[in-house]
């Protein structure tokens, strides 16, 4: 008897554990066959099969989650797949693995049972554990099974219950990257691999488009790919070792080491990778930057690649640019009620300057392409300048700096003036001469956004006298500027309150109330989250105008903190006090804060 294909069994489970109701239960019973017919025709016009590549069975579990029943007593929570099974897995006494696969040992899943043992079965060994084997299964009552496994390893098996959703994704997923790693580990130790005829505009495979037809490296790189976008990884590192190649994946600002490869396959990936982001495959000697634009399942991104000799070899580096985070609305990407209102009248003046300042990773990519999308129309004409051109936009005339051929930002600025721009974007101002040209456009008519390298809003107008610009002509063109950083965002699945000492936070800077006690949010650490207690991320910022008061400061050569002081008096939100409203309104938590903005 299959537990999760037994009316009987799970219906009264679901009954008695309150999921659903008795009224329910008879739903399901007289629906049952209409639904299973309308899922396999869904399977069949979609391409789904099962990772053995038969067509994908469908049971009971899958006939319930298609119904999207919602839980008895809940107002919106809907009875999934993973809640039917860690039912039916606490009612058998056994444990129930969800399984993540940044937590997966690929040769422990791929070598531990034969791939068409596993496939067939849906078996998915996991860990070692004090000499036993920790096994996901989604048949709970094959014990035969378990013990052949024990009897063929000589070695105690444990079983754990795991949706079938999850064994047939990793399963998929592990076994096609290491079928693909290991066909070209054996290829590559012969006489050589053919890597010609690739194209610099790829479409990405489907995980279920990829075959052992396939190129093995081809395959290996897409299965990458995918496995980088199906979790939200913004680089992928490839880092050759001594006796190996490892890959990490960089997410929500954290590495996480995904797979130890054979050092023989390492310079075959490159040369794929190499070759879609049109570098010159012979030079090893030289850091190389290239870009491949892709296009997974009907949705296109940029991946922008690096690569640098280090000590066993080349490492690359990739990073990957959606426009789903590159092009937000810009009311979405984090701004206070009066920050928004500062920074649309910044956007809507005819001319000027706008600078956005803060270190590398701060988001202000994001926020200069967000604003250059939604000021975007057939009615004006927007350049950029970029070093490199991070994501390519039909809206845009974007060019790239190249300085061995004299394209720098100082001297293509000259000749942007006579292309009849009404929206410029500059890159960065790195130097008197960019300065210059910027505010000669500025002067002549032309809305300009550029960025620099300083910790804070106020020490932008420094910055820019520290070139030499006059103060005349900052006080004249200068729009505005503003500093940002990146928090991590609460994970909202395991969100929770929590009561600290006010005294606690003292003296990190925060505009604290009067009160002995406050009440805040964390992240308790989830399997979403991967016990971070974090998902995603969100711009704080620190804004003001130049206004006439501080344009009279900065024409008599007033300091930063003169200026920052009229500044907090005019309404300025500093980045400490945005961090703690966000702190404040439990969208970061307080060590997010102190973290980013500093303890002072």
């Amino acid at each position: 008897m299959h537990y999760l294909d037994n009316e009987t069994y799970l219906l009264d489970l679901l009954v008695r554990q309150r999921f659903i109701l008795p009224e329910q239960q008879k739903v399901i019973l007289l629906q049952k066959e209409q639904q299973k017919q309308l899922l396999r025709r869904q399977y069949r016009d979609q391409g789904k099969r099962e990772v053995g590549e038969k067509e994908r069975s469908i049971d009971l579990v899958d006939i319930i989650v298609s119904l999207n029943l919602v839980i008895a007593g809940s107002q919106e929570e809907f009875l999934t797949e993973e809640k039917i099974v860690r039912a039916v897995a606490s009612d058998l006494g056994l444990p129930f693995k969800k399984l993540d696969p940044l937590e997966l040992d690929l040769d422990i899943v791929t070598k531990t049972i034969p791939k068409s043992f596993a496939l067939k079965h849906l078996l998915l060994p996991f860990a070692v554990k004090n000499g036993v084997l920790e096994v996901a299964i989604n048949e709970p009552d094959n014990r035969t099974l378990l013990e052949d496994i024990a009897k063929a390893n000589q070695i105690k098996v444990r079983a754990h219950l795991s949706t079938k959703t999850d064994l047939i994704k990793i399963l998929g997923e592990f076994f096609g990257f290491q079928s693909s790693i290991s066909a070209a580990e054996d290829h590559l130790a012969g006489p050589g691999v053919d890597l010609g005829n690739l194209e610099q505009y790829v479409r990405i495979s489907s995980s279920k488009e990829l075959t052992s037809s396939d190129k093995n490296i081809k395959t290996a790189v897409d299965h990458l790919f995918n496995y980088a976008f199906d979790e939200r990884a913004s680089d992928i590192h490839i880092e050759p070792k001594r006796h190996m190649s490892k890959v990490r994946l960089r997410i929500d600002g954290v590495l996480h080491t995904i797979y130890d490869l054979p050092k023989v396959v390492h310079g075959a990936m490159l040369s794929r990778i190499k070759f879609l982001s049109r570098l010159d495959i012979a030079e090893k000697r030289r850091p190389q930057d290239g870009r491949i634009k892709v296009d997974r399942e009907g949705r296109e991104a940029e991946i922008r690649v690096s690569t640098i000799p280090v000590a066993f070899g080349e490492k690359i580096v990739m990073r990957i640019l959606s426009s789903d985070i590159m092009f937000q609305a810009v009311e979405d990407i984090g701004f206070s009620e009066r920050d928004l209102s500062v920074y649309r009248s910044f956007m809507q003046s005819p001319h000027g300057i706008m600078l956005v300042t803060g270190p590398t990773g701060s988001g202000k990519s994001t926020t200069l392409y967000s604003t250059l999308k939604y000021l975007a129309s057939p009615e004006v004409n927007i350049v950029t300048v970029e070093d490199p051109v991070e994501m390519v936009h039909e809206d845009f005339n974007q060019i790239a700096v190249q300085p061995q051929i004299d394209v720098t930002f100082g001297t293509i600025l000259r000749n942007i003036l006579r292309q009849d721009p009404d929206i410029i974007m500059i890159g960065e101002i790195r130097d008197l001469e960019t300065a210059t040209n910027a505010i000669q456009a500025a002067l002549t008519g032309h809305l300009v956004f550029s960025t620099l390298h300083t910790n804070d809003a106020v020490s932008a107008i420094t910055r820019l006298l520290e070139l030499g610009v006059q103060p005349f002509l900052v006080s004249s063109t200068l729009l505005g500027a503003m500093a940002q950083r990146l928090v991590r965002t609460i994970c909202p699945n395991c969100q929770e309150n929590f009561t600290i000492q006010t005294a606690k936070l003292k003296g990190f800077g925060f505009p604290l109330p009067d009160q002995p006690e406050l009440t805040l949010s964390k992240g308790k650490g989830c399997r979403k989250c991967r016990g971070t207690g974090f998902i995603g991320r969100c711009g704080i910022f620190e804004i003001f105008p130049l206004t006439d008061p501080i344009k009279k400061l900065v024409s008599q050569g007033a300091n930063s903190s003169e200026i920052g002081k009229v500044a907090i008096q005019e309404g300025m939100t500093t980045l400490k006090e945005d961090a703690w409203s966000k702190v404040m309104k439990g969208i970061t938590t307080y060590e997010e804060a102190i973290r980013v903005t500093g303890s002072a």
